[in-house]
């Protein structure tokens, strides 16, 4: 895909459809922090999500336990919510085809195109730069 061009409303919706299991990394255990906000939106609109944050593993965000890495999970994952700078997105992306994750979305302003090859190269839909929060209503999902 044409990471430059526009993502398809159908192929968002596709992709917001079918994801039960969300891991969100980055998740922050601070109720201000956009992580936070957005995966209790995701949990309000029937996603299970699992938050993956070394610095916070072992506790919990909003009621979910929390694991170091993505390896950790011992539940398939049907998409990777990427909340990191795009410096350190592609090793979070490596991580999640290595998981077997079939979706690969990166947050607002989060960018790795070199990542994204890596992934659509092994049949994983990649989403850069978007909000699920922001994507969800804006598509009546």
């Amino acid at each position: 895909m044409d990471h430059d061009a526009s993502y398809p409303d159908a192929y968002l919706r596709d992709i917001l459809v079918g994801a039960k299991t969300i891991a969100v990394v980055g998740a922050s255990p601070r109720p201000n922090r956009p992580s936070h906000g957005v995966m209790g939106f995701l949990q309000r609109h029937g996603y299970r999500c699992i938050p993956v944050n070394p610095f916070a593993a072992g506790g919990e965000i909003n009621g979910e336990r929390v694991y170091a890495r993505l390896a950790d999970i011992k539940e398939p994952i049907d998409m990777v919510d990427i909340f990191r700078r795009s410096e350190a997105a592609g090793a979070v992306v490596d991580e999640a085809i290595a998981i077997g994750a079939k979706v690969i979305w990166m947050q607002l302003d989060v960018r790795d195109g070199a990542a994204a090859a890596r992934a659509e190269a092994r049949g994983v839909k990649v989403v850069m730069d978007r909000c699920p929060a922001i994507e969800i209503p804006r598509l009546g999902v």
